[in-house]
């Protein structure tokens, strides 16, 4: 995914954290919040309890190639925050890619 399409700073995540709206399952927190500009943003979390950085990497790796493959299909202008709870890591990749198209759906962020 490319730089342009990745949340970076400290301060957005914790803005879409607190002023945006946000859906979870079992696995995954999804938070969302418009943003100003043409193209959708993505930022991901996993928290150290998750695991070691090797584990942690994994989990941002498939997260983002999930999210990578579904966005023509993700509404314009938002920015997006998905961060990782504690089960994601006994999942397969399929399981993830059902959840995040889960919460995308109940969000209403798909085309």
């Amino acid at each position: 995914m490319k730089q342009k399409f990745r949340v970076r700073t400290n301060e957005r995540f914790q803005e879409i954290r607190q002023q945006g709206k946000s859906f979870s399952d079992r696995h995954l927190v999804l938070c969302y919040l418009q943003n100003d500009l043409p193209y959708s943003r993505f930022g991901f979390a996993v928290s150290t309890r998750i695991g070691n950085a090797v584990v942690r990497n994994r989990i941002k790796r498939q997260l983002r190639e999930i999210l990578r493959l579904r966005t023509d299909t993700i509404r314009p202008g938002w920015d997006i925050v998905v961060i990782a709870r504690q089960a994601i890591k006994d999942v397969d990749y399929h399981t993830m890619d059902a959840a995040c198209a889960r919460l995308l759906g109940r969000a209403h962020l798909l085309v």
